[in-house]
């Protein structure tokens, strides 16, 4: 019996920039689920590669003395070793200046030529050369500039062949309303349909004026315009139209395309209607992620803010790297970079909660069990709880991995990461190692960390790929492949008898200091963790504000905000991170109320966000909305709601 396959691929990266964290994400994202497809039995194709074409190509390559291929291939080179770095595991990684691509592409254009889709006359418009994108007078932002990139573009004025876009306008709508999750997320999807419906022009899909590109196979003196000719990689790469095409026929249609939200438009749009013109099926879904931000915007070698993923990765470790993008950005939000929150990361969730766990536990086991894990027997009042958790994650794990919602399954894996951390706690193996009525108890308690451990590595082998074979040293479980597979995720198949072999710290600390300082809280805002007295005020009531309107009333936006993930800050005794699911957004809140409730304990809470509330950094965290609680007198308790689905508006 053949096993189901699984097609997914980033973006063909363009070649003349370093590439930044944010070209790191998408691959790191693709690799996380090709992956978790693997280890679920799939027979994965994960596509990666370069976009070498275009007149942006050929005017850079000019002006550094070089031709066209040897000026992209020296970067290329930089650009496989980053993927090496990250421990990306793609299968093929494919060049558009590979003659198997411009075979392909050579063959889809011809073929829609003849199918009468494809046209020639002369072009007269606006182009941007960076973005290698046409543009209407209608379309350009104000000034004149390019409204993608905000740069110059130039007027054009040449012999061009025409592809019938127009045509294809009321099939590409009629498809998407049939096949609703094509587009994801659904804000992507709704931008599209709304951008077609205003009027598609048919597009030029070839260049006289430059020569570096693949040529028209109906006319030499024209080369195909470069977003046709890259596009075309998702099927070339698997032999489209060769004499050898059964990768195509295996794996087409791709299951996602992965691709920044800033270049959509032309994998939602123009791909699946040159696809429709050469009666190919489309791809089943793509997916359009947002963007790694630094403060002051987008990354980008112009401004000098770009962040260089292999430093990063040669100073803290291609797995923390890994790690924080994936946990610290919600996938098809915008997320923030810093350091800092980088730092945080490494040092709150993969060193003190994970590597603490790792610790403890195979301390444990040595100095209280001879360092061999013994079969459960007798447990603890506290066991319920734990393995209900650790039973109900990993299905949990799977939905949100299955719709690529990797920050939220990382934060369950944490969830139960912080609850065996607790369950230690709660459970206090040392005590029952001094009790000789509690040695029963006290291996079973071991025995379910051990267990947990097993279970959250398993999880966790997509995102930290290096991880695991670690943890299993340690656990004495390097040769005991037959529970390290996603399909082992059943409580209980941890082999008793196993000898565990303690070893270094996995994820070090951080020394914070060494980052710099940290930011701190605004002087004038009151944390709403604080009580009256806390806050220099008299133990009582305060008194009532001046009376306000209906309508000052109505610019507050209030929301029902689900609690997904809960931490504490660092170095911060009163201050929680909160990850809210408000409708189909995911933000991060900070508020002051720590010392009322332990993280766990936030967790599927149904909150009041104000949603409209100013941005603001707290100890180095962007906190968008604050969320609300009553106190007085000391105490403090967080305003919950029950039925009401998240995002739904108080009134």
């Amino acid at each position: 019996m053949s096993k189901k396959s699984f097609y997914i691929t980033t973006p063909i990266y363009y070649p003349s920039d370093n590439l930044h964290i944010g070209h790191a994400y998408t691959t790191v994202a693709a690799d996380a689920m090709a992956r978790y497809k693997r280890m679920q039995g799939y027979d994965v194709w994960f596509l990666t590669g370069t976009d070498e074409h275009g007149q942006k190509i050929e005017r850079k390559a000019k002006s550094v003395g070089k031709q066209p291929l040897e000026f992209v291939d020296g970067i290329v080179d930089g650009i496989k070793h980053l993927w090496d770095k990250m421990l990306i595991s793609n299968d093929d990684f494919i060049r558009t200046s590979e003659e198997r691509h411009k075979k392909v592409v050579q063959h889809i254009f011809k073929k829609i030529y003849e199918n009468g889709d494809i046209y020639k006359s002369e072009y007269e418009g606006w182009y941007c050369t960076p973005c290698e994108t046409f543009f209407t007078e209608r379309q350009l932002a104000e000034n004149q500039v390019c409204p993608d990139c905000g740069r110059p573009v130039e007027l054009v004025k040449e012999e061009s062949y025409f592809f019938k876009m127009s045509k294809y306008a009321e099939r590409w709508l009629q498809y998407i309303e049939d096949n609703p999750d094509f587009i994801q997320p659904v804000t992507r999807k709704n931008e599209m349909v709304n951008f077609v419906k205003q009027g598609l022009e048919d597009l030029c899909v070839s260049r006289t004026t430059f020569s570096w590109g693949i040529p028209v196979p109906i006319n030499e003196k024209h080369v195909i315009y470069v977003w046709f000719d890259a596009l075309t990689n998702y099927i070339s790469a698997l032999g489209y139209g060769t004499e050898d095409d059964h990768l195509f026929q295996k794996f087409w249609p791709a299951d996602v395309h992965l691709v920044g939200k800033d270049i959509v438009r032309f994998h939602t749009i123009i791909w699946p209607i040159i696809l429709m013109a050469a009666g190919i099926e489309l791809p089943k879904k793509v997916f359009g992620h947002g963007w790694v931000l630094l403060a002051e915007g987008k990354m980008s070698k112009s401004k000098g803010n770009v962040i260089d993923p292999v430093i990063l990765c040669d100073k803290y470790g291609v797995d923390a790297i890994r790690y924080f993008l994936l946990r610290e950005v919600p996938f098809g939000q915008d997320g923030y970079y810093s350091e800092e929150a980088l730092v945080n990361r490494i040092n709150i969730d993969l060193a003190n909660d994970f590597g603490n766990l790792l610790s403890r536990t195979t301390a444990m086991v040595n100095k209280f069990l001879g360092g061999i894990v013994v079969a459960p027997g007798e447990g603890t009042e506290f066991d319920e709880e734990l393995v209900r958790l650790a039973k109900a994650i990993p299905g949990q794990v799977e939905e949100l991995l299955d719709q690529m919602e990797f920050s939220n399954a990382l934060a369950l894996i944490w969830k139960l990461v912080n609850k065996a951390n607790k369950y230690i706690d709660d459970a206090a193996p040392w005590s029952l190692n001094k009790d000789p009525q509690g040695r029963e108890k006290l291996g079973t308690v071991l025995y379910n960390m051990v267990e947990v451990l097993r279970l959250t590595t398993v999880m966790c082998t997509p995102f930290m790929p290096s991880v695991p074979e670690k943890v299993w040293t340690q656990l004495g479980m390097i040769d005991h492949k037959e529970v390290q597979s996603w399909d082992s995720l059943v409580w209980g198949r941890f082999p008793a008898g196993t000898a565990i072999n303690r070893g270094e710290p996995i994820f070090p600390r951080i020394d914070l200091k060494e980052m710099g300082n940290e930011e701190e809280l605004p002087q004038k805002q009151a944390s709403p963790g604080k009580s009256l007295k806390e806050e220099g005020k008299p133990e009582e009531f305060e008194p009532a504000l001046p009376e306000i309107t209906i309508e000052d009333f109505g610019k507050i936006d209030l929301r029902v905000a689900e609690v997904l993930a809960c931490e504490k800050v660092e170095k911060a005794d009163k201050l929680l991170k909160l990850s809210l699911k408000v409708g189909e957004e995911v933000r991060t809140v900070v508020s002051g109320i720590a010392q009322h409730y332990r993280p766990d304990e936030m967790v599927g809470k149904r909150v009041i966000l104000v949603a409209n509330l100013k941005p603001v950094k707290l100890r180095g965290i962007e906190s968008k909305g604050m969320i609300l609680a009553a106190s007085q007198g000391g105490k403090l308790e967080v305003i919950t709601v029950e039925s009401v689905e998240p995002g739904g508006r108080v009134k």
